[in-house]
């Protein structure tokens, strides 16, 4: 049987877009693999179509790291709305309930410890989330919302950075994986008295990306028949793991490890990166500059998880 040859250049990397409102992250996807003529693409973590900022895209081995780029730390800022709850948790819902109140700056930061930390958070109907094996955002779509059990969420940072007016205030959120700002908003407003949706929302940092890093999509657009979009845009695949403690190899535990075999952590004492944990901690294994692949510290020993 023949295989059929893959469409699209071999390129391997991370490209990091200024996500514009209105589109999807798929749809972001989409156009950048087909302006590059890419064999593989896929994202580091979905935007909302209101929300704009960082959308990390990995094209070939770089999707190989993408699950640690979407455990990174998050940073949003986001304005909310009081006065109005929309379906969506956000201003591209329909209105279902206004209220009147309007809360003074003091009753926020008041609040906003109760949802720093280990927190417990109800998940927005619109969301990707699988109900019965469906979408939520599609059930929602055709008249039934579920009804969502509430999640564990980590929350490092969330404070109020400005208030323009008595309708709207501005905060940012320092976050882990998996932690919805629409669900922080509806809330946050519901804590201080009254409703609210968010009216806009901008991904600031994903992992080790930062707004350095982004490049607005009209730079990256490619007219048809013309060359594909330069890879020159790209960054290493093993810049994604940059925020991850790097742990030092010799060539001959490079190459152990290479072959599947774990290091005892004795064997590595003095070489540890205080920031790793060494309770099911990742460390990056590196000789010299090489990136030689991620590693998990586990009972004692230094076991090859991912090698790049």
């Amino acid at each position: 049987m023949r295989h059929r040859k893959p469409r699209g250049r071999p390129l391997d990397g991370w490209l990091i877009v200024d996500k514009p409102p209105g589109l999807t992250s798929t749809d972001v996807v989409n156009r950048v693999r087909r302006w590059f003529d890419a064999q593989k693409a896929g994202h580091g973590g979905t935007l909302d179509p209101l929300a704009t900022g960082l959308l990390p895209v990995a094209f070939g081995a770089g999707t190989k790291t993408v699950p640690y780029v979407m455990d990174g730390t998050k940073v949003y800022r986001f304005t909310l709305r009081f006065g109005e709850q929309r379906d969506t948790d956000d201003a591209d819902g329909q209105i279902t309930a206004t209220a009147d109140g309007r809360p003074s700056d003091a009753q926020i930061n008041a609040a906003l410890p109760g949802f720093r930390g280990d927190i417990l958070q109800v998940p927005p109907a619109y969301s990707a989330i699988k109900v019965g094996g469906e979408r939520a955002y599609d059930l929602a779509r055709a008249g039934a919302p579920p009804v969502l059990e509430p999640r564990a969420a980590r929350v490092d940072r969330f404070e109020l950075i400005e208030r323009p007016d008595a309708d709207t205030a501005i905060f940012e959120v320092q976050s882990g994986k998996g932690v919805y700002m629409r669900s922080l908003a509806r809330d946050l407003a519901l804590v201080c008295g009254t409703l609210g949706h968010v009216a806009a929302l901008r991904r600031l940092r994903v992992g080790p990306f930062t707004e350095a890093h982004a490049i607005p999509l009209d730079k990256l657009v490619r007219a048809e028949d013309t060359p594909p979009t330069s890879p020159d845009f790209l960054l290493p695949v093993a810049t994604a793991l940059a925020d991850i403690p790097a742990l030092a190899m010799t060539e001959a535990e490079a190459f152990g490890l290479r072959h599947g075999q774990a290091i005892s952590l004795v064997t590595l004492m003095g070489r540890i990166p205080a920031t790793a944990d060494p309770n099911g901690g990742l460390a990056r294994a590196m000789a010299g500059e090489r990136v030689i692949g991620l590693c998990r510290l586990e009972d004692g020993w230094l076991k090859p998880e991912r090698l790049m």
